[in-house]
């Protein structure tokens, strides 16, 4: 179910923001920056997930743009499919990685630490659950510990923030509103 509040919840201010970046983009503003915006101390993407996707790292941004993309299409959360698909692209300048990995992880041609750690994240997702031999399987697939930390981030950041476009019902806007709002999250991050 959709709420208003995502159409008509803000106030005098936020209104005329979005307006101007509907005309400086020729794109509507996309309903995570909505959310955002509507009650920023309760969805504050610019902490955690700005942390976990822009942080200091092992993983290429283009990596954790894949993770957050692979993890929603885990979740079936077609918004967050299309934004971090659209933004791991970009981030990468490789639209065929990205496309076999989403499509199927196993031929996709990726390393296999990377691999092994989107294996593990998918596993997660799905159960619920991970033990130490998944930990053990990406260690061994040369994956470091810190490495594993980084993606458990991101997983935590995404299972939360695809329940919310769930929920909220966030619009999969056209193909060329999407990629503005890839092209502006690898310029400012989750600020």
């Amino acid at each position: 179910m959709r709420l208003a509040i995502l159409d008509h919840g803000h106030g005098i201010r936020t209104k005329a923001m979005f307006v101007l970046i509907r005309v400086f983009s020729g794109h509507p503003v996309v309903d995570a920056v909505k959310l955002a915006l509507y009650r920023p101390s309760f969805y504050r993407a610019g902490g955690l997930t700005q942390e976990a996707m822009r942080g200091p790292s092992d993983w290429s941004v283009a990596d954790r743009e894949l993770m957050a993309a692979y993890i929603s299409k885990m979740n079936e959360t077609e918004f967050c499919v299309a934004a971090h698909t659209a933004t791991s692209v970009l981030a990468y300048n490789d639209g065929a990685k990205v496309s076999a990995t989403v499509a199927d992880l196993e031929t996709a041609p990726l390393g296999e630490p990377l691999r092994a750690t989107l294996r593990m994240l998918g596993k997660l997702t799905r159960e619920s659950n991970l033990d130490a031999d998944d930990i053990r399987r990406v260690l061994a697939a040369g994956a470091s510990e810190q490495q594993i930390k980084d993606a458990l981030a991101v997983a935590f950041s995404f299972n939360v923030t695809d329940r919310l476009a769930d929920v909220f019902d966030f619009a999969v806007d056209d193909p060329a509103a999407i990629n503005a709002g890839a092209k502006y999250l690898l310029a400012r991050g989750y600020r």
